[in-house]
């Protein structure tokens, strides 16, 4: 069941839902880069799935994904933290209440755009525990970083353009200020968007096959074990 409509206090919202073989497993909700909800994105809950999670991914642009950088950056900018806060909250609570379900709460993994939302989730959303966010952007302020719930894997390249090393220390250390239990990993000449695989033509070069299977590897095992409730 691939679409699903997500319920929220303001309505549906759209989204895709890949779910494990076994029926039975973690959940987590995956956010998207400023491109929109697009096949990269539906990949990564795909791979989720194959790990044993349940995955959502909620379309916070109402299906209008781009490939233009322009158009994505405008998108970006309009986006309604109100309704992201609600279509991040909801789908949540969509896969706690899924039947076969399990763990203490529902993991938050997101790029870019999605990175900065996925940090934003763990302050603002019941449901939210754990967060995992891959080079964080957010121009649309930031939460109260000492209502995080739960801890914080983070991702960074350190030839990353739009987000500098420095900035991403910045973030960590403001982190960790505010009491939350923060991991970030830095990959040695990584670009931004290093795990998007994406064969666009724009999208070429990007991808570090090396630091995005790292980094994959640790996220599925910080998402175990952090909703598993084991340490």
């Amino acid at each position: 069941m691939p679409a699903v409509e997500i319920p929220t206090p303001a309505g549906t919202t759209p989204g895709y839902m890949a779910e494990p073989a076994s029926g039975s497993g973690l959940a987590t909700i995956v956010l998207q880069e400023w491109w929109g909800l697009e096949e990269h994105i539906r990949s990564v809950c795909d791979r989720f799935a194959a790990e044993g999670f349940f995955a959502l991914a909620p379309d916070l642009y109402r299906g209008e994904a781009t490939t233009k950088p322009s158009e994505a950056q405008q998108k970006l900018m309009a986006l309604s933290m109100e309704q992201a806060e609600q279509d991040m909250c909801g789908a949540a609570d969509f896969l706690s209440a899924r039947p076969g379900v399990q763990g203490s709460g529902v993991g938050s993994v997101g790029f870019c755009l999605g990175g900065g939302l996925s940090v934003w989730a763990l302050a603002t959303c019941p449901k939210i525990t754990a967060a995992a966010t891959y080079y964080y952007v957010m121009p649309h302020g930031k939460p109260d970083f000492s209502k995080l719930k739960g801890p914080v894997l983070g991702h960074f390249g350190t030839s990353d353009e739009f987000v500098p090393m420095a900035a991403a220390q910045e973030l960590e250390s403001e982190l960790r200020a505010a009491g939350a239990d923060v991991t970030f990993h830095y990959y040695e000449g990584a670009t931004h968007a290093f795990f998007n695989d994406s064969t666009r033509p724009e999208r070429v070069g990007v991808h570090d096959p090396a630091a995005a299977q790292i980094s994959w590897e640790r996220t599925v095992s910080f998402l175990r074990s952090s909703l598993s409730g084991s340490s």
